[in-house]
């Protein structure tokens, strides 16, 4: 089989931060450029997921956490403290649990 060489630019910084991470991994650095480009040849594209990320939105967030406090304040829930949280969730657990056996 014959092969080919690939040359392409990359940050002096990235490539050797890369390195120092394929190196503790036993393996250099050519070796890990082949293992990314049979893998995309396995998957049949990137061989890792790609995603945007989601746009934060803080008006939606806040309209979120005032309709919980609203709902919060409906059931009379809104002034529990974290004992008493955790006092109902115990009980829910110890109810379902009872239920289970």
């Amino acid at each position: 089989m014959s092969t080919s060489i690939i040359q392409f630019r990359v940050d002096d910084d990235l490539k050797n931060e890369a390195a120092a991470i394929y190196e503790k991994l036993g393996i250099d650095l050519s070796t890990a450029i082949r293992m990314f480009l049979k893998r995309s040849v396995m998957e049949n594209g990137i061989p890792f997921p790609m995603t945007l990320q989601r746009s934060y939105d803080p008006e939606k967030a806040l309209d979120a956490v005032r309709k919980l406090n609203a709902e919060a304040q409906k059931s009379g829930s809104d002034d529990l403290s974290l004992d008493d949280i955790n006092a109902e969730i115990a009980k829910y657990r110890k109810e379902r649990n009872a239920k289970a056996e």
